[in-house]
């Protein structure tokens, strides 16, 4: 099981920005790609942007030239949120697809990211 780390989020206001950061540390397995996943109250889970290990990036249209997803490493992404709007309070997951075959997938914990108006 890959355990995922987060970092950043918090209390921001409108139209400012805030960056997260996810790793996993001691990792041992093979990434397939990376990403960022938000939920808010009464919402479902939905996308943010995802990162694969070559580098290939994708987004939600609502956060498309607002958002950049980034990766240091294999093992480290950032999430750099810009003109953040209230519809961007949400919990905001880290996940992993990995493994050979078979792809495993893993969440992080959540951090809240909330947007005062």
């Amino acid at each position: 099981q890959v355990q995922l780390v987060e970092s950043g989020g918090g209390l921001v206001q409108h139209g400012g920005s805030l960056r997260l950061s996810c790793a996993i540390p001691g990792n041992r397995f093979s990434i397939k790609d990376m990403g960022w996943h938000r939920q808010a109250t009464g919402n479902e889970r939905e996308v943010v942007a995802t990162i694969t290990r070559d580098g290939a990036t994708k987004y939600a249209d609502s956060v498309k030239g607002r958002f950049t997803i980034s990766r240091d490493n294999e093992e480290w992404i950032t999430l750099q949120m810009n003109n953040l709007e209230s519809e961007g309070s949400a919990v905001y997951y880290c996940n992993t697809r990995y493994g050979a075959g078979c792809l495993l997938s893993s969440w992080g914990q959540g951090t809240q990211v909330t947007v005062s108006s």
